[in-house]
Order: structure tokens, then C-alpha cells, then sequence
């Protein structure tokens, strides 16, 4: 049965090729994204956020069957944290009322890899309490002391704790809809080109994110495990961080996870 889909950040990478497999198995799909997608919306700013919930709900008369939270950005700076964690909550909690709606709910969001990688504490707890203004203080304290890479992890290991915590309450599970994320390795998209190009960069992303199986994804590769996490098949996958990075994770956590 033909389903309705929010896709954000479906104009590149993930987002778009998600939303190309979706559309060609028959389902409806609202793209949403800086610019070139039917909403046009700015997720590091409370007026994006709120422009994206209202646009979807004027656009699909208030039931929605999935949203798939793609859009997230890789910079050294605090608007990582303000898109991949804050702007994704928002996306989720805000659309969640019509997801209720709609049938055999589902949602998901692209977290990462870098989600095991080391963070800075201040900016993941402030995420987590919900006080954007202190993390985006957290975020740049370590951007001056030099420690501006960190936002990247911090921020997908901000939303992948979110995920496990809300996954599991009257919101969620208690409403029939599973929220789960899925975290890639390297993927080949406009925001990866630029450190595998670079004969300096490319052996630094090899050793932090080591993929021995099949190396690189492409965002196809992707694109059809989240299809099936946010399809009425998943009646009872939720709150689960689904590594899909060619065998990152177990090399560098290997079996100390359990």
C-alpha cells in the first residue's frame, strides 16, 4: 500500500537517495531541505523547524506515515550540533501528532559511526537536557580551544541517546511507532568527497572509520535498510542504533559493546 513520507535533507546524499527508492516503489514523498525540495527550511533555526512541521502538515491534511530525519551537516562548529541534534529532535517530536495519525507510523534518523567516536561531554549533556543555548556555548568553547572536530560526534552522539530514551516511552512505543536510527560509516557524498580527495585527510578518515567489508557505501547502499525500518514490516525494531558501516563499529569497539 502506498505510503506518505517526510524525507529531510532529501535534496543530496542519504536524503535523496532514500527519497528516489521511495518514490519508485510507488510511495508519496515531501522532500525537505535548505533549498531544491518542496519545503525549504533552515533546521538550525526555530523558525525552520516550525516552518518545516507546519508545511507538512498543510501538505499531507495531517497524517503522515514516516519521517525520515536525514539532514545533517559535518562542520567544526556549533550550528553541527543546532542541525544534527536539535534540528532533528524538532523534526521527530514536532511531527510525531500526525505521525500518530497516520498508518503503521514509523520514524527514523541517520546518526553515525562517529557517535562512538570521543565527544565533548558539555555539548552531549546540554543536547540531551534540551538547553540549546548551553550547547551551542559547550560546541564553541571547543572550537576555541581547538577541539572543533568534536561537534561532529557530539552531535550524533547526542541524537543517538535520544533516540534510545524516547524510543521506549508513552510517546513512542506506547503509540505504535518505532523510532530508530541508523548510523553509516564513510558514505560517499558532496560532504566526504573533499577529505578522501585529499591525499593528507583520506588515510585519517580510513583509520577513524576502519570498513572492512566492501569498503565506502554509496547513499544507495543505505537507502534500502532505512526503506525497511520505517515500513509496516518493522512491527518491533525500535530504540536500536543500526550500524551500517561495513564493520566500523566492531573493529573499534570489538566485543566490549556487550
Amino acid at each position: 500500500m502506498p505510503r506518505t513520507y517526510l524525507v529531510t535533507g532529501a535534496a543530496s546524499g542519504i536524503g535523496r537517495a532514500t527519497a528516489d527508492l521511495l518514490r519508485a516503489r510507488g510511495h508519496t514523498v515531501i522532500g525537505a531541505d535548505l533549498k531544491d525540495s518542496d519545503i525549504a527550511a533552515d533546521l538550525a533555526s526555530a523558525e525552520g523547524r516550525a516552518e518545516l512541521v507546519a508545511r507538512t502538515a498543510e501538505l499531507t491534511d495531517g497524517r503522515l506515515d514516516a519521517v525520515i530525519a536525514c539532514a545533517g551537516i559535518a562542520r567544526f562548529e556549533p550550528r553541527t550540533v543546532q542541525v544534527n541534534h536539535f534540528g532533528a529532535v524538532a523534526t521527530l517530536e514536532g511531527l510525531r501528532p500526525i505521525l500518530a495519525a497516520g498508518s503503521a507510523p514509523r520514524a527514523l534518523v541517520i546518526g553515525s559511526i562517529d557517535a562512538v567516536h570521543p565527544t565533548d561531554a558539555a555539548t552531549v549533556e546540554a543536547a540531551l537536557a534540551g538547553d540549546e543555548e548551553a550547547a551551542v556555548a559547550a560546541a564553541q568553547a571547543a572550537v576555541d580551544r581547538g577541539e572543533g572536530h568534536l561537534a561532529y560526534s557530539s552531535s550524533k552522539a547526542a541524537i543517538s541517546r535520544w533516540v534510545r530514551r524516547a524510543a521506549v516511552t508513552a510517546d513512542w512505543a506506547g503509540a505504535g511507532i518505532p523510532l530508530n536510527a541508523v548510523g553509516p560509516g564513510v558514505v560517499l557524498t558532496p560532504m566526504t568527497r573533499p577529505l578522501l580527495d585529499d591525499p593528507e585527510t583520506r588515510p585519517l578518515v580510513e583509520q577513524s572509520v576502519p570498513m572492512p567489508l566492501h569498503g565506502h557505501a554509496t547513499p544507495e547502499d543505505l537507502a534500502p535498510l532505512i526503506a525497511w525500518l520505517t515500513s509496516p514490516e518493522n512491527t518491533l525494531v525500535t530504540g536500536q542504533i543500526v550500524f551500517a558501516d561495513g564493520g566500523a563499529d566492531a573493529v573499534l569497539r570489538g566485543d566490549g559493546a556487550w
